[in-house]
Order: structure tokens, then sequence, then C-alpha cells
């Protein structure tokens, strides 16, 4: 069987992708682990006939008007839900199926477009049940499954607090406050470089508006502390963070609550990156990222990067980095010249300038403190597949230990299921600290990325057998 393009992800970047290359004949196979397609933004309720009113009209608008143009081209691709990508090689990829196979896909071309994952943030009590990352949250509410229980707290950073925050109040739930860790003068300074995408300033300013109308306390400049409960959340400490996030412990306040939702941030989901040997660098931020040029082509030509995978920048910059890639696939392919390439991807680079100028001032404001690291107690564990703590890693960095292997090699950071996905962000920013170089190394995840169940071993044949 000839192999075809290949795109993992079947968010808004790779919708854009598979779309592209759809509208000039070329047949893709699309990888999604999710049983609909539309990313975590705009996937919509699981269910049929639920109808997601809270979410906000012009939210289902761009849901819709997304789905819909995907349906035209829907059947010149060729769409494997319910598929989970858990490792790569050379011109293949290894996929999950939904009967619980290991399957081989070739691929011509790749485009990784896997999305992102939450910045996990340490303190104690942070393992409880009831607290929850609010990306979590809000995928919950997305589904139209189920909502939280109880009065609901919401700490961390970013536009997607108040985001979150309106549409629980609209689906019912009981919001006893939202702790945004920056200070509003930061936000203020922000105000020409939001501007560049009036309509989201505008949406930002209505949810704060909605926030107070409603009588749902919004603090800026505090954030959390811990959490407190036996066998479940059942209080929560917060306190005000100066300019670097250092909690004033004198000032903190605890009070009841029976779900608290984090969210300080997203990590561009690199594991399979990795794997497959890309290159990458740290980002300003301190996430590590897969290298990529003005094609969206990584460090290797033929496998393109696009979405959240390649830097935070949002829904519409994802479908705008997924356009310009399959420009460029379609380019290496010879369906378009080199010409109509370069005019249509100018065309979607003046569209992103604006965006990136928007984002510019959103990672300015939401720029993470490093005083959450003084957050854990010796005894918080900070991996928690193997249940290493604080007082580990304080004990490794004392005896030496200067880069993420020596201290996987000495704790056992990252060595469990997640591989890392919890712990890493963590790890690094301690060694950062400790040591003072910005590059302390990266831990290349393993095959198979995600657990796998024994009945996938039972299928694999003795040729995969032998390439795996």
């Amino acid at each position: 069987m000839s192999a075809k393009p290949v795109i993992v992800g079947g968010g808004p970047a790779g919708m854009s992708a598979a779309m592209e290359l759809a509208r000039h004949g070329v047949e893709c196979v699309l990888l999604d682990e999710a049983s609909r397609v539309g990313g975590v933004v705009y996937r919509g309720p699981l269910r049929e006939g639920v109808v997601l009113d809270y979410l906000g009209e012009r939210y289902r608008e761009n849901m819709q008007a997304l789905h819909r143009e995907f349906e035209q081209v829907r059947d010149r691709i060729d769409i494997r839900l319910n598929t989970r990508v858990v490792g790569g090689g050379e011109g293949e990829l290894f996929a999950l199926t939904p009967d619980e196979r290991i399957e081989a896909v070739p691929f011509s071309q790749l485009l990784l477009a896997a999305g992102c994952h939450e910045r996990s943030v340490p303190f104690p009590g942070w393992t409880l049940p009831g607290v929850i990352m609010l990306g979590g949250l809000q995928l919950q509410i997305k589904s139209g499954v189920v909502k939280p229980l109880g009065r609901t707290v919401l700490v961390g950073t970013g536009p997607l607090l108040p985001l979150v925050a309106c549409q629980l109040h609209r689906a019912g739930a009981a919001l006893a406050g939202v702790y945004e860790a920056s200070a509003f003068g930061r936000l203020a300074k922000e105000t020409i470089a939001l501007l560049n995408q009036p309509q989201l300033f505008l949406d930002g300013l209505s949810m704060v508006a909605y926030l107070k109308r409603h009588g749902i306390p919004l603090h800026y400049g505090w954030g959390v502390v811990e959490a407190h409960g036996d066998a479940e959340l059942n209080e929560v400490t917060v306190a005000p963070y100066d300019a670097d996030w250092r909690a004033d412990l004198t000032r903190a306040r605890r009070f009841p609550a029976q779900t608290l939702a984090v969210g300080y941030g997203f990590i561009p989901r690199t594991q399979l990156t990795q794997q497959m040997g890309l290159e990458h660098r740290y980002a300003d931020d301190g996430f590590l990222k897969p290298v990529n040029d003005d094609w969206q082509r990584s460090s290797r030509g033929d496998i393109h990067l696009a979405g959240d995978i390649g830097g935070l920048r949002g829904g519409e910059a994802a479908m705008i980095s997924g356009r310009i890639a399959a420009l460029s696939m379609l380019l290496q392919l010879g369906k378009l010249d080199e010409q109509q390439a370069l005019r249509q991807r100018q065309a979607c680079l003046d569209q992103m300038a604006s965006i990136l100028r928007f984002r510019k001032g959103i990672d300015s404001f939401t720029r993470r403190g490093l005083g959450q690291l003084a957050l854990p107690t010796p005894d918080t564990v900070i991996c928690r597949c193997e249940h290493a703590t604080r007082q580990d890693i304080d004990t490794a960095l004392e005896q030496g230990v200067n880069d993420l292997i020596s201290l996987k090699m000495r704790t056992r950071v990252s060595m469990g299921d997640c591989q890392g996905k919890m712990c890493v962000g963590y790890c690094s920013d301690r060694l950062r600290e400790h040591t003072g170089k910005r590059d302390v190394g990266w831990i290349r995840p393993r095959f198979p990325l995600d657990p796998l169940p024994f009945s996938a071993f039972s299928a694999i044949d003795a040729h995969q057998t032998e390439e795996i």
C-alpha cells in the first residue's frame, strides 16, 4: 500500500491542514485519539442532542462553522478516530486502534498537530480528589457529560480563567471565587498589544463584567498555596502573590471548597517529536518545543508541525499554521508551484501577524513567576507515578545533580506511565534555578508513549514485532 500524508491530531490545526490537502485532491490519513474531530476547543458535546447553551453563542457559531466546512471534504479524508499514536519511526507511525491492535501507519509526509497538555504546579494537597486541571474541567463541561459539585474555586493565570468561570456559572455550578496570579497592573500595561484582536479584547472585558454582575469575586495577584482534606478536598488556602509569584503567607485565606481547578498554562505535547529525534529548543517560558521554519517544517523536511505543538497561540493561529503546513506539503508534492505557494503562505502570515502581537501581550501578562517553586513542602509528591517528593529532588540537587537525565536516574522522576508529563516541568524549573543554566537537557520518551493493554501485543504480527 503506497504511503499517504498523515496528520496526527484532529483539532483546528489538523482539520485545517486536511481540508487544504483535500481541496487540492490529495487524500490524507487523519489520526485522532478522541471519538470526534475538533480537538479540545471545537469537539463539542460527546452525546447527540446535547445543546451547550452555557458556552456562548459565538463559540457555538465558530464550532459549527468549522465542522460544516470540514463536512464538505470529509469523504476525501481517511479519518481514524479513537486511534492513539504510541510511537514513530522512519517513515511510519505505530498506533493503537479502537479494537486494541498495534497498527503500523506509513507516511509519505507527516504533520504533527498533537496540541498541548497542562502545566502541573505541585503544592501541598494537589493530588487530592477534587483538585483538577482547569482545562480538564472545561473539557468536562464542553462534553456535556459532567459538572463539578459543591463550591468550586478557580486558580491560575490567563484568559481561560474568566472564560471557564463564566461557563461554569452559566452551567449552574457554585463558584466561590477566581484567583488570577498576575497583578492587574501587568494586564493594563498590555492593553495596546491586546487591541490587535479587538473582538477577543472585548470578550475578555465582557467576561469580567459578567463575573462582577453575578457577584463572583475575581482577585488579581492571588494564587494557590495549599489544598486540604483527608480522603478528598474540603478546604483551599490562597494568598497574595508578589511579582515573582511568591506567596505572602501572612495574608493567606482558608475557606471551604469541594472542587479546585488549577490552570497555570500549557506545554506543547512533544513526546512524539522527541521520540522521533526532531530538533528541539527551550522556549522563553522554559518549556521544550520542536524547531520549525516559516513553512511549519521541522528539522526533517518530511515532517511538519502545526498548532500548539509548535507554540501556544490559540485556535485561530492553529488553523492558520495547519494551512501553511498543508501548502508546504502540496508544494513538495507538486500540486502547487512555488509562486502560488509563496503567495498563499504570505496571506496566512499576514493573518497571523496580529494574532502574534496579541499573543505577545497575553504571554507578557501571564509570565510565570518562579516563586511558585517554593510551594511544595518536603513531603509533597512531585512525581505522582514514582512517588518522588520534593525532599528527594532537593537531596539530589545537594549531591551535585545538574541535568534531567541525572535527576531521573537518582530519583526515578519521569520513569512512570506518564513519562514525565506531570513532573518534568517542575523538575526542569528547579534545575534551572539551581544551576543557573537555561538548557538542563531533556528526557527522550520511550515506546510506547502511553500504556498499552496486553491484548494489543497479541495482535502484533511477526513483521511488526521486528519493526518495533
